[in-house]
Protein backbone atom coordinates (compact mmCIF):
# COMPACT_ATOMS: atom_id res chain seq x y z
CA UNK A 1 0.00 0.00 0.00
CA UNK A 2 1.39 3.59 -1.22
CA UNK A 3 0.91 6.28 1.40
CA UNK A 4 -1.89 7.65 3.10
CA UNK A 5 -3.30 10.68 1.56
CA UNK A 6 -2.91 13.70 3.45
CA UNK A 7 -5.42 15.88 4.96
CA UNK A 8 -4.55 18.47 1.67
CA UNK A 9 -4.48 15.57 -0.91
CA UNK A 10 -8.17 14.56 0.38
CA UNK A 11 -8.41 18.57 0.25
CA UNK A 12 -7.67 18.05 -3.30
CA UNK A 13 -9.74 15.16 -4.92
CA UNK A 14 -12.78 16.90 -2.73
CA UNK A 15 -12.32 19.34 -5.88
CA UNK A 16 -13.46 17.16 -8.19
CA UNK A 17 -17.18 17.14 -5.71
CA UNK A 18 -17.26 20.62 -5.68
CA UNK A 19 -17.13 20.71 -9.82
CA UNK A 20 -19.55 17.22 -9.79
CA UNK A 21 -22.22 19.53 -7.93
CA UNK A 22 -21.56 23.11 -9.61
CA UNK A 23 -22.83 20.98 -12.90
CA UNK A 24 -25.79 19.04 -11.43
CA UNK A 25 -27.36 21.91 -9.90
CA UNK A 26 -27.89 23.81 -12.87
CA UNK A 27 -29.53 20.60 -14.44
CA UNK A 28 -31.52 19.43 -11.89
CA UNK A 29 -32.74 23.30 -10.38
CA UNK A 30 -32.30 25.97 -12.58
CA UNK A 31 -32.90 24.24 -16.34
CA UNK A 32 -35.90 22.84 -14.46
CA UNK A 33 -37.34 25.56 -13.32
CA UNK A 34 -36.56 27.06 -17.05
CA UNK A 35 -38.93 24.36 -18.65
CA UNK A 36 -41.79 24.59 -16.44
CA UNK A 37 -42.30 28.36 -15.67
CA UNK A 38 -40.58 30.05 -18.73
CA UNK A 39 -41.82 27.52 -21.01
CA UNK A 40 -44.88 26.45 -19.31
CA UNK A 41 -44.29 23.27 -20.19
CA UNK A 42 -45.59 19.85 -17.77
CA UNK A 43 -43.76 19.64 -14.67
CA UNK A 44 -43.09 15.78 -15.12
CA UNK A 45 -40.80 16.38 -17.95
CA UNK A 46 -37.40 17.53 -16.35
CA UNK A 47 -38.69 14.80 -13.43
CA UNK A 48 -38.65 11.93 -16.21
CA UNK A 49 -35.35 13.28 -17.57
CA UNK A 50 -33.80 13.38 -14.07
CA UNK A 51 -35.25 10.28 -13.32
CA UNK A 52 -33.22 9.15 -16.53
CA UNK A 53 -30.43 10.03 -15.13
CA UNK A 54 -30.51 8.28 -11.52
CA UNK A 55 -31.55 5.37 -13.57
CA UNK A 56 -28.21 4.87 -15.48
CA UNK A 57 -26.34 5.66 -12.08
CA UNK A 58 -27.42 1.96 -11.25
CA UNK A 59 -24.08 1.00 -13.87
CA UNK A 60 -22.52 2.35 -10.93
CA UNK A 61 -21.06 -0.98 -9.80
CA UNK A 62 -19.59 -1.53 -13.54
CA UNK A 63 -18.02 1.32 -13.68
CA UNK A 64 -16.23 0.33 -10.19
CA UNK A 65 -15.65 -2.63 -12.06
CA UNK A 66 -13.99 -0.91 -14.59
CA UNK A 67 -11.40 0.84 -12.79
CA UNK A 68 -10.69 -1.84 -10.45
CA UNK A 69 -9.66 -3.84 -13.69
CA UNK A 70 -7.79 -0.82 -15.50
CA UNK A 71 -5.66 -0.54 -11.86
CA UNK A 72 -5.90 3.07 -12.19
CA UNK A 73 -9.07 5.55 -11.21
CA UNK A 74 -8.23 9.04 -11.89
CA UNK A 75 -8.71 8.55 -16.03
CA UNK A 76 -12.58 6.93 -14.88
CA UNK A 77 -12.79 10.35 -12.55
CA UNK A 78 -11.61 13.01 -15.68
CA UNK A 79 -13.30 10.56 -18.08
CA UNK A 80 -16.77 10.87 -16.19
CA UNK A 81 -16.71 14.99 -15.52
CA UNK A 82 -15.77 15.34 -19.35
CA UNK A 83 -19.06 12.80 -20.00
CA UNK A 84 -20.96 15.02 -17.37
CA UNK A 85 -20.01 18.12 -18.63
CA UNK A 86 -20.73 17.64 -22.28
CA UNK A 87 -24.22 16.56 -20.96
CA UNK A 88 -24.47 19.74 -18.68
CA UNK A 89 -23.88 21.82 -21.43
CA UNK A 90 -25.73 20.04 -23.90
CA UNK A 91 -29.07 20.33 -21.59
CA UNK A 92 -28.73 23.54 -21.53
CA UNK A 93 -28.82 23.71 -25.47
CA UNK A 94 -31.66 21.61 -25.52
CA UNK A 95 -33.18 23.53 -22.61
CA UNK A 96 -33.07 26.71 -24.87
CA UNK A 97 -34.21 24.73 -27.80
CA UNK A 98 -37.56 24.08 -26.18
CA UNK A 99 -38.52 27.83 -25.77
CA UNK A 100 -38.94 27.67 -29.98
CA UNK A 101 -38.99 23.95 -30.98
CA UNK A 102 -40.29 21.73 -28.06
CA UNK A 103 -39.67 18.37 -29.41
CA UNK A 104 -36.33 18.68 -31.22
CA UNK A 105 -35.30 20.16 -27.33
CA UNK A 106 -36.82 17.17 -25.85
CA UNK A 107 -34.99 14.53 -27.37
CA UNK A 108 -31.63 16.41 -27.42
CA UNK A 109 -32.38 16.92 -23.47
CA UNK A 110 -32.84 12.98 -23.64
CA UNK A 111 -29.46 11.91 -24.75
CA UNK A 112 -28.19 15.06 -22.59
CA UNK A 113 -29.33 13.30 -19.28
CA UNK A 114 -28.07 10.07 -20.29
CA UNK A 115 -24.51 11.16 -20.52
CA UNK A 116 -25.11 13.40 -17.44
CA UNK A 117 -26.08 10.29 -15.41
CA UNK A 118 -22.82 8.11 -16.99
CA UNK A 119 -20.99 11.34 -16.18
CA UNK A 120 -22.00 11.30 -12.43
CA UNK A 121 -21.87 7.72 -11.84
CA UNK A 122 -17.93 7.18 -13.70
CA UNK A 123 -16.53 9.91 -11.91
CA UNK A 124 -18.49 9.80 -8.60
CA UNK A 125 -17.90 5.91 -8.33
CA UNK A 126 -14.95 6.04 -9.48
CA UNK A 127 -13.66 8.89 -6.90
CA UNK A 128 -15.15 6.73 -3.95
CA UNK A 129 -13.12 3.85 -4.59
CA UNK A 130 -9.99 5.98 -4.98
CA UNK A 131 -10.59 7.51 -1.72
CA UNK A 132 -11.49 4.44 0.38
CA UNK A 133 -8.36 3.08 -1.49
CA UNK A 134 -5.96 5.92 -0.20
CA UNK A 135 -7.68 7.43 3.06
CA UNK A 136 -6.45 6.13 6.50
CA UNK A 137 -9.13 4.20 8.00
CA UNK A 138 -8.67 6.69 11.02
CA UNK A 139 -10.06 9.70 8.52
CA UNK A 140 -12.22 7.47 6.14
CA UNK A 141 -15.80 8.96 8.28
CA UNK A 142 -14.15 12.76 8.49
CA UNK A 143 -12.95 12.44 4.65
CA UNK A 144 -16.63 11.02 3.24
CA UNK A 145 -18.21 13.74 5.34
CA UNK A 146 -15.91 16.62 4.21
CA UNK A 147 -15.61 15.51 0.21
CA UNK A 148 -20.33 15.47 0.93
CA UNK A 149 -19.62 18.93 1.64
CA UNK A 150 -17.43 20.36 -0.55
CA UNK A 151 -19.81 18.95 -3.00
CA UNK A 152 -22.60 20.89 -1.53
CA UNK A 153 -20.21 24.11 -1.65
CA UNK A 154 -19.86 23.39 -5.54
CA UNK A 155 -23.98 23.75 -5.34
CA UNK A 156 -23.88 26.73 -3.33
CA UNK A 157 -21.58 28.78 -5.19
CA UNK A 158 -22.89 27.90 -8.46
CA UNK A 159 -26.16 28.42 -8.22
CA UNK A 160 -25.59 32.01 -6.10
CA UNK A 161 -23.02 33.48 -8.35
CA UNK A 162 -25.30 31.87 -12.19
CA UNK A 163 -28.35 33.19 -10.37
CA UNK A 164 -26.79 36.07 -10.64
CA UNK A 165 -25.67 36.16 -14.33
CA UNK A 166 -28.82 34.39 -15.32
CA UNK A 167 -30.85 37.70 -15.15
CA UNK A 168 -32.42 39.71 -17.26
CA UNK A 169 -32.89 35.62 -18.09
CA UNK A 170 -32.02 34.51 -22.21
CA UNK A 171 -32.11 31.32 -23.67
CA UNK A 172 -29.09 32.67 -24.52
CA UNK A 173 -27.66 33.72 -21.42
CA UNK A 174 -28.15 29.92 -19.94
CA UNK A 175 -26.38 28.10 -22.67
CA UNK A 176 -23.26 30.76 -21.67
CA UNK A 177 -23.41 30.89 -18.06
CA UNK A 178 -23.81 26.98 -18.50
CA UNK A 179 -21.08 26.45 -20.61
CA UNK A 180 -18.40 28.45 -18.60
CA UNK A 181 -19.59 26.69 -15.36
CA UNK A 182 -18.87 22.69 -17.18
CA UNK A 183 -15.58 24.22 -18.70
CA UNK A 184 -14.67 25.66 -15.00
CA UNK A 185 -15.61 22.10 -13.42
CA UNK A 186 -13.94 20.25 -16.28
CA UNK A 187 -10.43 22.58 -15.31
CA UNK A 188 -11.03 22.02 -11.46
CA UNK A 189 -10.89 18.28 -11.80
CA UNK A 190 -7.67 18.44 -13.93
CA UNK A 191 -6.44 20.52 -10.92
CA UNK A 192 -7.61 18.28 -8.29
CA UNK A 193 -6.03 15.28 -10.36
CA UNK A 194 -2.89 16.72 -11.48
CA UNK A 195 0.56 14.89 -10.00
CA UNK A 196 -1.90 12.32 -8.34
CA UNK A 197 -2.15 9.68 -11.08
CA UNK A 198 1.61 8.01 -11.36
CA UNK A 199 1.52 7.45 -7.84
CA UNK A 200 -1.93 6.22 -7.53
CA UNK A 201 -1.57 4.13 -10.54
CA UNK A 202 1.52 1.97 -9.65
CA UNK A 203 -0.22 1.39 -5.97
CA UNK A 204 -3.61 0.53 -7.78
CA UNK A 205 -2.00 -1.61 -10.44
CA UNK A 206 0.39 -3.70 -7.57
CA UNK A 207 -2.88 -4.00 -4.89
CA UNK A 208 -5.58 -5.07 -8.00
CA UNK A 209 -2.75 -7.96 -8.20
CA UNK A 210 -2.35 -9.00 -4.76
CA UNK A 211 -1.99 -12.69 -3.98
CA UNK A 212 -3.66 -12.30 -0.59
CA UNK A 213 -7.26 -10.98 -2.19
CA UNK A 214 -10.26 -11.85 -0.09
CA UNK A 215 -11.79 -15.11 -1.14
CA UNK A 216 -15.29 -13.57 -0.65
CA UNK A 217 -14.32 -11.21 -2.98
CA UNK A 218 -13.95 -13.37 -5.53
CA UNK A 219 -17.81 -14.77 -5.21
CA UNK A 220 -19.94 -14.93 -8.27
CA UNK A 221 -21.60 -11.00 -7.59
CA UNK A 222 -25.32 -12.68 -7.49
CA UNK A 223 -24.19 -15.06 -4.79
CA UNK A 224 -22.75 -12.22 -2.90
CA UNK A 225 -25.73 -9.96 -3.48
CA UNK A 226 -27.85 -13.26 -2.31
CA UNK A 227 -25.84 -13.60 1.08
CA UNK A 228 -26.27 -9.87 2.09
CA UNK A 229 -29.90 -9.82 0.95
CA UNK A 230 -30.67 -12.57 3.58
CA UNK A 231 -29.14 -10.18 6.35
CA UNK A 232 -32.26 -8.97 8.44
CA UNK A 233 -30.03 -5.53 8.99
CA UNK A 234 -29.29 -5.19 5.26
CA UNK A 235 -32.55 -5.64 4.13
CA UNK A 236 -34.51 -3.78 6.68
CA UNK A 237 -31.58 -0.62 6.04
CA UNK A 238 -31.73 -0.80 2.11
CA UNK A 239 -36.06 -0.36 2.41
CA UNK A 240 -34.91 2.72 5.16
CA UNK A 241 -32.69 4.38 2.41
CA UNK A 242 -35.23 3.75 -0.54
CA UNK A 243 -38.41 5.51 1.48
CA UNK A 244 -35.88 8.04 3.47
CA UNK A 245 -34.42 9.01 0.04
CA UNK A 246 -37.47 8.96 -1.62
CA UNK A 247 -38.83 11.44 0.84
CA UNK A 248 -35.77 13.89 0.51
CA UNK A 249 -35.85 14.06 -3.31
CA UNK A 250 -39.66 15.00 -3.88
CA UNK A 251 -38.93 18.70 -3.56
CA UNK A 252 -35.87 18.55 -5.58
CA UNK A 253 -37.76 19.76 -8.90
CA UNK A 254 -40.71 21.35 -7.29
CA UNK A 255 -39.26 24.19 -4.95
CA UNK A 256 -38.32 26.58 -7.99
CA UNK A 257 -41.24 26.34 -10.19
CA UNK A 258 -43.30 26.59 -6.74
CA UNK A 259 -41.18 29.70 -5.85
CA UNK A 260 -42.13 31.20 -8.84
CA UNK A 261 -45.51 29.76 -9.51
CA UNK A 262 -46.57 30.80 -5.88
CA UNK A 263 -44.11 33.78 -4.79
CA UNK A 264 -43.51 35.61 -8.33
CA UNK A 265 -39.51 34.75 -7.85
CA UNK A 266 -37.23 35.59 -10.84
CA UNK A 267 -35.39 32.74 -12.38
CA UNK A 268 -32.28 34.17 -10.87
CA UNK A 269 -34.45 35.07 -7.45
CA UNK A 270 -35.27 31.13 -7.35
CA UNK A 271 -32.00 29.96 -8.41
CA UNK A 272 -30.61 32.26 -5.30
CA UNK A 273 -32.94 30.36 -3.64
CA UNK A 274 -31.36 26.25 -4.11
CA UNK A 275 -28.55 27.72 -3.12
CA UNK A 276 -30.16 29.22 0.35
CA UNK A 277 -31.45 25.67 0.63
CA UNK A 278 -28.31 24.05 -0.21
CA UNK A 279 -26.14 26.94 2.58
CA UNK A 280 -29.28 25.43 4.90
CA UNK A 281 -28.00 21.43 4.28
CA UNK A 282 -24.14 22.56 4.66
CA UNK A 283 -25.46 24.08 8.18
CA UNK A 284 -27.27 20.93 8.69
CA UNK A 285 -24.05 18.84 8.41
CA UNK A 286 -21.89 20.98 9.99
CA UNK A 287 -24.03 20.73 13.01
CA UNK A 288 -24.02 17.23 13.42
CA UNK A 289 -20.37 16.49 12.71
CA UNK A 290 -20.10 19.17 15.61
CA UNK A 291 -22.28 17.25 17.92
CA UNK A 292 -20.74 13.83 17.37
CA UNK A 293 -17.31 14.89 17.21
CA UNK A 294 -17.07 17.84 19.71
CA UNK A 295 -19.99 17.45 22.41
CA UNK A 296 -20.69 13.57 21.72
CA UNK A 297 -22.29 11.85 24.53
CA UNK A 298 -24.75 9.15 24.73
CA UNK A 299 -27.63 11.00 22.83
CA UNK A 300 -25.56 14.34 20.73
CA UNK A 301 -22.84 11.93 19.74
CA UNK A 302 -24.97 9.38 18.51
CA UNK A 303 -25.78 8.54 15.10
CA UNK A 304 -29.17 6.90 15.67
CA UNK A 305 -30.11 10.04 17.60
CA UNK A 306 -29.62 12.60 14.55
CA UNK A 307 -30.91 9.95 12.18
CA UNK A 308 -34.34 9.59 13.67
CA UNK A 309 -34.20 13.58 14.59
CA UNK A 310 -33.33 14.12 10.94
CA UNK A 311 -36.33 12.80 9.39
CA UNK A 312 -38.60 14.04 12.71
CA UNK A 313 -37.42 17.70 11.75
CA UNK A 314 -37.61 17.35 8.14
CA UNK A 315 -40.93 16.41 8.41
CA UNK A 316 -41.75 19.36 10.62
CA UNK A 317 -39.98 21.57 7.84
CA UNK A 318 -42.07 19.93 5.05
CA UNK A 319 -45.10 20.82 7.36
CA UNK A 320 -44.07 24.35 7.47
CA UNK A 321 -43.77 24.44 3.21
CA UNK A 322 -47.25 23.52 3.52
CA UNK A 323 -48.22 26.43 5.67
CA UNK A 324 -46.34 28.66 2.68
CA UNK A 325 -47.91 27.56 0.01
CA UNK A 326 -51.58 28.12 1.46
CA UNK A 327 -50.52 31.37 2.83
CA UNK A 328 -48.62 32.17 -0.09
CA UNK A 329 -46.27 35.81 -0.19
CA UNK A 330 -46.76 36.96 3.53
CA UNK A 331 -45.01 33.18 4.64
CA UNK A 332 -41.42 34.05 5.01
CA UNK A 333 -40.28 31.89 2.36
CA UNK A 334 -36.32 32.08 2.73
CA UNK A 335 -36.51 31.03 6.31
CA UNK A 336 -38.59 27.94 5.48
CA UNK A 337 -36.20 27.07 3.11
CA UNK A 338 -33.45 27.18 5.03
CA UNK A 339 -34.58 25.22 7.26
CA UNK A 340 -35.41 22.52 5.40
CA UNK A 341 -32.34 22.75 4.01
CA UNK A 342 -30.71 22.56 7.88
CA UNK A 343 -33.28 19.47 8.54
CA UNK A 344 -32.43 17.97 5.57
CA UNK A 345 -28.51 18.12 6.04
CA UNK A 346 -28.86 16.85 9.76
CA UNK A 347 -30.65 13.51 8.55
CA UNK A 348 -28.19 12.95 5.53
CA UNK A 349 -25.19 13.10 7.29
CA UNK A 350 -26.51 11.29 10.03
CA UNK A 351 -27.83 8.95 7.39
CA UNK A 352 -24.41 8.12 5.63
CA UNK A 353 -22.62 7.51 8.71
CA UNK A 354 -25.27 5.03 9.81
CA UNK A 355 -24.49 3.56 6.12
CA UNK A 356 -20.67 3.50 6.91
CA UNK A 357 -21.00 1.87 10.23
CA UNK A 358 -23.52 -0.64 9.24
CA UNK A 359 -21.58 -1.44 6.49
CA UNK A 360 -19.14 -3.33 7.75
CA UNK A 361 -21.48 -5.69 9.82
CA UNK A 362 -22.79 -9.02 8.75
CA UNK A 363 -21.06 -11.61 6.27
CA UNK A 364 -17.23 -10.37 6.37
CA UNK A 365 -16.22 -8.95 3.44
CA UNK A 366 -18.99 -8.20 2.06
CA UNK A 367 -18.70 -3.98 2.78
CA UNK A 368 -18.53 -3.11 -1.25
CA UNK A 369 -21.78 -5.33 -1.69
CA UNK A 370 -23.93 -3.67 0.91
CA UNK A 371 -22.98 -0.18 -0.35
CA UNK A 372 -23.72 -1.01 -3.74
CA UNK A 373 -27.06 -2.53 -2.53
CA UNK A 374 -28.07 0.61 -0.57
CA UNK A 375 -26.23 3.31 -3.64
CA UNK A 376 -28.90 1.56 -5.88
CA UNK A 377 -31.94 2.02 -3.86
CA UNK A 378 -30.85 5.32 -3.43
CA UNK A 379 -30.68 6.08 -7.28
CA UNK A 380 -34.02 4.33 -7.58
CA UNK A 381 -35.20 6.46 -4.91
CA UNK A 382 -33.39 9.82 -6.24
CA UNK A 383 -34.92 9.10 -9.57
CA UNK A 384 -38.47 8.43 -8.57
CA UNK A 385 -38.64 10.98 -6.55
CA UNK A 386 -38.28 13.66 -8.25
CA UNK A 387 -40.37 12.08 -11.18
CA UNK A 388 -43.22 11.27 -8.44
CA UNK A 389 -43.02 14.77 -7.15
CA UNK A 390 -43.83 16.37 -10.05
CA UNK A 391 -46.03 14.10 -11.53
CA UNK A 392 -47.96 14.67 -8.25
CA UNK A 393 -48.01 18.37 -8.95
CA UNK A 394 -49.39 17.77 -12.37
CA UNK A 395 -52.25 15.60 -11.20
CA UNK A 396 -53.36 17.49 -8.53
CA UNK A 397 -52.95 20.78 -9.95
CA UNK A 398 -55.59 19.10 -13.00
CA UNK A 399 -58.08 17.91 -10.75
CA UNK A 400 -58.37 21.00 -8.77
CA UNK A 401 -57.46 23.95 -11.14
CA UNK A 402 -54.48 25.54 -8.84
CA UNK A 403 -51.19 25.13 -7.81
CA UNK A 404 -51.37 25.72 -4.46
CA UNK A 405 -52.99 23.00 -3.23
CA UNK A 406 -51.24 21.06 -6.11
CA UNK A 407 -47.83 21.92 -3.97
CA UNK A 408 -48.88 21.08 -0.30
CA UNK A 409 -50.87 17.85 -1.14
CA UNK A 410 -47.11 16.84 -2.57
CA UNK A 411 -45.20 18.35 0.76
CA UNK A 412 -47.46 16.54 2.83
CA UNK A 413 -46.55 13.46 0.90
CA UNK A 414 -42.68 14.09 1.79
CA UNK A 415 -43.89 14.35 5.33
CA UNK A 416 -45.37 11.27 5.63
CA UNK A 417 -42.60 9.75 4.42
CA UNK A 418 -39.93 10.94 6.83
CA UNK A 419 -42.02 10.25 9.42
CA UNK A 420 -42.37 6.43 7.43
CA UNK A 421 -38.55 6.18 7.42
CA UNK A 422 -38.13 6.93 11.05
CA UNK A 423 -40.29 4.25 12.26
CA UNK A 424 -37.92 1.54 9.67
CA UNK A 425 -34.88 3.03 11.10
CA UNK A 426 -36.13 2.52 14.36
CA UNK A 427 -37.22 -1.03 13.58
CA UNK A 428 -33.81 -1.27 12.23
CA UNK A 429 -32.61 -0.63 15.54
CA UNK A 430 -34.51 -3.34 17.51
CA UNK A 431 -33.49 -6.20 14.91
CA UNK A 432 -29.49 -5.47 15.02
CA UNK A 433 -29.90 -5.66 19.08
CA UNK A 434 -31.48 -9.32 18.44
CA UNK A 435 -30.56 -10.56 15.09
CA UNK A 436 -27.04 -9.29 14.68
CA UNK A 437 -24.11 -11.17 13.32
CA UNK A 438 -21.13 -12.07 15.11
CA UNK A 439 -18.88 -9.41 13.42
CA UNK A 440 -16.05 -6.78 13.47
CA UNK A 441 -17.82 -3.52 13.16
CA UNK A 442 -15.74 -1.97 9.44
CA UNK A 443 -13.54 1.01 11.71
CA UNK A 444 -14.23 3.85 9.16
Amino acid sequence: MGAWLSWPGILRLGLVQTALGAIVVLTTSTMNRVMVVEWALPAMLPGALVGLHYAVQLLRPRFGYGSDVAGRRTPWVLGGMVVLALGGFLAAVATAWMGTRVIPGVLLATLAFLLIGAGVGASGTSLLALLAKRVSPQRRAAAAALVWLMMIVGFIVTAGVAGHFLDPFSAQRLVLVAGVVCVGAVLLTIVALWGMEADMAGTLSADAGQPGAPEAARLPFRQALRQVWEEPQARLFTAFVFVSMLAYSMQDLILEPFAGIVFGLTPGQSTQLSGLQHSGVLAGMLLVGFFCSVIGGPRLGSLRFWTLSGCVLSALALVNLVMAALTGPPWPLHASVFLLGLANGAFAVSAIGSMMDLAGQGQAQREGTRMGLWGAAQAIAFGLGGFLGTLGVDVVRALVGSPVPAYAAVFTVQAGLFLWAMRLMASLDRTGEGERAPSVALKV
